[in-house]
């Protein structure tokens, strides 16, 4: 029997256009009427993940930052943060390949220059960020940095094949076509679900994970059932026991329907 669903946001529950499917809001107000632990695992920063958690009348942890943070309120249940020193060495690299970087300490997004990135980026997610040069920033409580290219993904491409030979003990991934993310390397998916089992008291096969893109697969290998997207990428659904139908098509619904409520067997 799942007793816990660890989702992933944008292209799992949350469309293209960053609105819900009305279907989805009442299906997951009825898991959780119905005692299902829903919780939230993405990439996003808290800040951003945090209205999106109140549409959905949530009351469990949020996990953000690729699972780098939990928090249950403003109470922090687990955090995972960049080390300094290879922060600024992957800060300066960028620079040198003009590749743009958000920066995010202490839950504050920081950019260096008020450009059409930066704007675009905040607009879609609603979320504010602070302009700043970096090397004027004291860096501490790094919780990630995200390089990205809406014009060129094999820049993005380049930088995460080059950063993760780099730096093997990191957790980088690319969690959309554009976007590169560095993170700590206890700060995955599978790692916040890992801590949430143990928080709950609630085995792997209790939980099913779903996601839909690179950065979801830590996430469905933590979880029992382990659900990819319709519109996911070819290298989720690898790793997947199901694939179900797209978001658009609420393959969340179809998902939950078949292995929450119908019990259905891998």
């Amino acid at each position: 029997m799942i007793k816990l669903v660890a989702t992933d946001i944008d292209g799992t529950i949350l469309k293209k256009d960053f609105t819900f499917n009305p279907e989805i809001i009442e299906y997951i107000n009825k898991l959780s009427k119905d005692g299902i632990k829903v919780v939230l695992i993405s990439g996003r920063m808290n800040e951003s993940t945090i209205p999106i958690y109140n549409q959905l009348s949530l009351k469990t942890p949020i996990g953000s930052y690729q699972g780098g943070l939990v928090k249950l309120g403003k109470e922090t249940l687990y955090e995972k943060c960049l080390d300094k020193k290879i922060a600024r060495e992957v800060i300066n690299w960028a620079k040198e390949k003009k590749i743009h970087v958000n920066l995010y300490m202490n839950d504050v997004l920081y950019a260096e220059v008020d450009d059409e990135i930066i704007r675009r980026y905040t607009n879609e997610r609603n979320v504010h960020f602070v302009c700043k040069n970096f090397d004027e920033i004291e860096l501490d409580k790094v919780n990630k940095l995200l390089l990205i290219d809406f014009n060129d993904c094999d820049r993005i491409t380049y930088a995460k094949d080059y950063l993760m030979e780099k730096y093997p003990d990191l957790h980088i991934v690319k969690s959309m076509n554009a976007f590169c993310e560095v993170c700590n390397g206890e700060a995955s998916k599978g790692d916040a679900l890992n801590f949430l089992k143990k928080y709950y008291n609630i085995s792997t096969e209790e939980t099913l994970a779903i996601g839909d893109h690179n950065n979801d697969i830590p996430l469905l290998l933590a979880g029992g059932v382990k659900v990819a997207m319709g519109n996911g990428t070819d290298e989720i659904k690898k790793v997947a026991d199901y694939v179900t139908d797209t978001v658009d098509n609420n393959g969340f619904i179809e998902a939950m329907e078949r292995f929450v409520y119908n019990n259905a067997k891998l």
